[in-house]
């Protein structure tokens, strides 16, 4: 997957870390090296991250199996400087199987920090202040090690039950709601507490840490995404595909030059385009295949046409084919009624609908 390096797979999901993970490497060394501190150091503390990355991993884990439970498949996990994120095919819709799903993680973290506690052991904790520890810091021992990844597994509990939707803790607000309003409603709120906190996170990171700006942005972002993908699927509730769909379309042949296509485009609207022989569908030609091949204005549509491709049927429910499309690298698909050709459907005409569905709830 491009940007990101796949480290195996656990229970069937990939593990991967993202580029940018590298960045959280440089910085552990440039601040090494700012105060003057040895390779021991250095090679001690990217140990560290890199343990407390594998309890992100099974924070993560915690989150899929549990889903597993619910059938939700992950697909992925992928590590990112600020933390981990499992690829679910779906939240929950259930407010209690979301609450489940979302608290297993922090309570993995939980569970790690309680076996360190006693394996540490438990009194180096209790007969030292955390001053006297961070003065033992220097001293590259496992005991300090375990400690440490302790106080983090500790603080991997606080932060992500803070209710910043998406975080975890914004779920579990979510979900919470959700048991008393409709899932709406309840997502609204807890998007409106996040995004307040993510401007907290803000404030505080241009002052004290940039890396919270990235935070912030991210659960700003989330908050604001999801938000709508929750509107979008109460909107589709109950639709059928054959109300969203384009009946009014152009069908190429195999046999249409590049050219014949780039006049279509030019004096339309359309982009995408299914191939038809006979009534039978061949292939569909995308936008990007055409962009790609558009200098050869010769070539015919059927050396270039994609021959794989997905079909979705007229009575399908709405919400099925916006998660499809979300989830297919194909964004445009053939609608069959019958076995017939009615129409097609893209992310473009659904959206228009959605906008126009909107307008009729207010």
């Amino acid at each position: 997957m491009k940007g990101n390096l796949k480290l195996g797979s656990v229970f069937g999901i990939k593990v991967l870390v993202h580029w940018t993970f590298i960045f959280l490497i440089i910085w552990v060394v440039f601040s090494e090296i700012s105060q003057g501190r040895n390779l021991e150091s250095i090679l001690y503390n990217i140990a560290f991250v890199i343990a407390v990355f594998l309890c992100v991993v099974l924070h993560e884990l915690g989150h899929a199996l549990t889903a597993k439970r619910y059938g939700i498949q992950t697909k992925k996990i992928t590590l990112l400087p600020i933390g981990g994120i499992a690829s679910l095919d779906k939240i929950p819709e259930s407010p209690k199987h979301e609450f489940l799903v979302t608290i297993a993680g922090p309570l993995v973290n939980l569970i790690i920090a309680l076996l360190l506690y006693f394996v540490i052991p438990v009194e180096y904790i209790t007969n030292q202040n955390f001053t006297e520890i961070m003065h033992s810091m220097d001293d590259f021992t496992l005991r300090n090690f375990l400690f440490f990844l302790f106080i983090a597994n500790i603080g991997l509990v606080v932060f992500n039950l803070i209710p910043a939707f998406p975080m975890d803790g914004g779920r579990i607000f979510r979900s919470i709601l959700a048991m008393n309003m409709n899932r709406v409603k309840a997502t609204s709120i807890a998007s409106s507490v996040g995004q307040f906190i993510a401007v907290v996170f803000l404030l505080i990171g241009l002052i004290y840490n940039p890396i919270l700006i990235f935070i912030a942005l991210f659960i700003f972002l989330g908050a604001y995404g999801e938000n709508k993908l929750v509107q979008h699927f109460a909107l589709m509730k109950g639709h059928k595909v054959k109300e969203a769909m384009m009946t009014t379309f152009t069908q190429l042949r195999s046999e249409n030059t590049l050219d014949d296509v780039a006049n279509i485009i030019i004096s339309g609207s359309e982009k995408d385009f299914v191939v038809l022989e006979n009534n039978e569908i061949k292939g569909v030609l995308l936008n990007e295949t055409f962009i790609k091949n558009s200098a050869s204005r010769e070539l015919l549509v059927k050396d270039i046409m994609k021959t794989t491709y997905k079909t979705v049927s007229s009575n399908d429910d709405l919400k099925d084919v916006y998660e499809l499309l979300g989830s297919q690298t194909l964004k445009f698909f053939p609608v069959l009624e019958n076995n017939k050709l009615v129409g097609v459907i893209d992310l473009i005409n659904l959206h228009e609908f959605l906008l126009l569905e909107s307008k009729l709830e207010y």
